[in-house]
């Protein structure tokens, strides 16, 4: 077995099916498989400290002097230190009192230099887009993750020329928009944008169809030329995907996408589950292929399913990301899913097997005890393997039936096999009902199905997956109600809201003045007075 050092270079992706062959790793791997977690932990915190140390942020919370916890013989006196000296932030504060000034070109203030690039979330949860910093450090953190991501495709059963074939990377705009000092852009349209040029004979759908900004128009365009291509990978969000898939195969007459893309093998997914989109996704195959989840976040790339026939994925430890875990229960969480005064936080060594964890991370992009809005699980603590339960704010605990996106996913998968049905998109609400509670499901199917039916049959499979919502069903949460939408009203009202395609996703749960945006949609594009 050979031994690759990382020195921030990719290989030609006709070099990497030999090197698959020979078993070559890289030698960040073999850190995080040989090493205690806790140790790569400690010495991401102090690289990330030390470089950090003399900028207004270091300054103002006292690196330096904080640094000196490191060489404290207790093994946990870092974090003492670490947690007593820096707040924990969510994304107004630390924008509020930091990033902004690095928007009007400041630089040093949470990482060394000034920042280029701000990758603009989905804003799934709040109302508004927001702007994360993306660091020359971070976009190299991101390319070493993606490497070994790759490199893991050698436990796979892949065609042995697959390496050979076209990646079509299903993402945001590389045209970015230029402010004074810095770019604004999805991040898949930051990192698209900087690959290196040996790629881009395999990348799809090629630097030019990639800088058009309309979703439709890139949608037409891709179209166009996939005939041209012989597709090995595809990458992106599952809804975006499978509405690509679907135009591709009605313009053309197919079956299926394997008629014009026989090779195709691999969908690389993230943003979103994809248990809800599998049933009708398969529908537009023409033989099985691999499904590979990733965690790349606008924070950071933080977790990719390492191994086949596992659907939890691995955090990536050694890679300029520090975790710590907050317990989601409602000690620490409001019904809004807002932090309630000191939280407890834990390290990696620290957590548990099925307990749900909100993330914290601080990162070389110059996050500090940031809560990313992501909820956690893992399912393997001793190779740190995770699956995503949920958002902080798209959790339903109205009246303690504590319902999941990951319980919801699981139901609509229930149900759509029990009626062999797709379900395209789906949001929840919760309603107050007489003196009670009360969810209001929107359903996004093109199938015909009877409300009622549907309504009992996913009633029956969220009792399945969660006990609480079980008992709450029959006490304080007295009544469900469903309605039934075409898919496409769910991707028209993104449209007009500026969020159809990349990386935008429709929110599992909406509240708030979203909830009652959707719901003035709905009335209109339904008819209903």
């Amino acid at each position: 077995m050979k031994v690759i050092d990382w020195n921030d270079k990719f290989f030609d992706m006709s070099l990497i099916g030999s090197i698959l062959k020979k078993g070559i790793v890289l030698r960040q791997n073999l850190e995080q498989k040989y090493s205690y977690p806790l140790d790569l932990q400690k010495a991401q915190l102090k690289k990330l400290m030390i470089a950090a140390k003399n900028t207004k942020f270091g300054i103002h919370y006292n690196f330096d002097s904080a640094l000196w916890s490191f060489k404290i013989s207790e093994p946990k006196a870092f974090y003492t230190t670490f947690k007593n000296s820096v707040p924990i932030f969510d994304y107004d504060s630390i924008f509020e009192n930091w990033w902004h000034k690095t928007r009007f070109g400041q630089k040093d203030i949470c990482w060394p230099g000034k920042v280029k690039y701000f990758a603009k979330s989905s804003g799934t949860s709040g109302d508004a887009s927001k702007y994360i910093p993306v660091t020359k450090e971070m976009l190299k953190s991101i390319k070493r993750a993606s490497m070994r991501q790759l490199l893991s495709l050698a436990l796979y059963d892949l065609p042995d020329d697959i390496f050979n074939k076209g990646i079509l990377m299903l993402g945001g705009s590389t045209s970015l928009k230029k402010a004074d000092s810095f770019y604004d852009g999805d991040l898949s349209g930051i990192t698209t944008s900087k690959i290196p040029f040996w790629f881009q004979h395999f990348y799809k759908p090629g630097k030019k169809i990639s800088k058009i900004q309309t979703w439709g128009d890139k949608l037409d365009e891709i179209t166009r030329k996939a005939h041209e291509w012989d597709i090995g990978f595809v990458v992106g969000v599952p809804a975006w995907i499978q509405l690509m898939i679907e135009n591709i195969i009605d313009h053309y007459g197919l079956k299926h996408i394997h008629e014009i893309w026989p090779n195709f093998s691999v969908l690389v997914h993230g943003g979103v589950a994809f248990e809800p989109y599998q049933f009708e996704f398969e529908k537009l195959l023409g033989k099985p292929i691999q499904y590979i989840e990733t965690y790349l976040a606008s924070e950071g790339f933080v977790a990719f399913q390492s191994r086949p026939k596992c659907k939890s994925m691995k955090l990536i430890l050694n890679n300029g990301i520090f975790y710590e875990f907050i317990p989601f229960n409602e000690k620490n969480f409001d019904h809004d899913g807002n932090i309630i005064g000191q939280p407890e936080t834990l390290l990696i060594d620290e957590v548990e097997k099925s307990v749900e964890y909100a993330i914290l991370l601080t990162t070389c992009a110059g996050s500090w005890r940031y809560l990313i809005g992501d909820v956690i699980k893992f399912t393997d603590v001793e190779n740190a393997e995770i699956i995503i339960t949920g958002r902080t704010k798209h959790f339903l605990s109205l009246c303690g039936e504590h319902l999941s996106v990951d319980n919801m996913n699981q139901a609509i998968k229930m149900v759509e096999n029990e009626l062999n049905i797709g379900i395209r998109e789906f949001t929840v609400a919760g309603k107050p009902f007489h003196s009670t509670f009360a969810h209001q499901w929107y359903i996004g199917c093109d199938n015909e199905v009877d409300r009622e039916v549907l309504k009992l049959s996913l009633d029956a499979a969220l009792k399945k997956v969660n006990e609480d919502y079980a008992v709450e069903r029959g006490y304080a949460l007295k009544e469900v109600f469903v309605d039934i939408l075409p898919g496409e009203v769910f991707y028209q009202y993104m449209k007009i809201n500026g969020r159809d395609g990349a990386q935008n996703k429709f929110p599992r749960v909406i509240k708030g003045e979203k909830l009652k945006d959707w719901e003035n949609f709905v009335r209109i594009a339904s008819h209903i007075e």
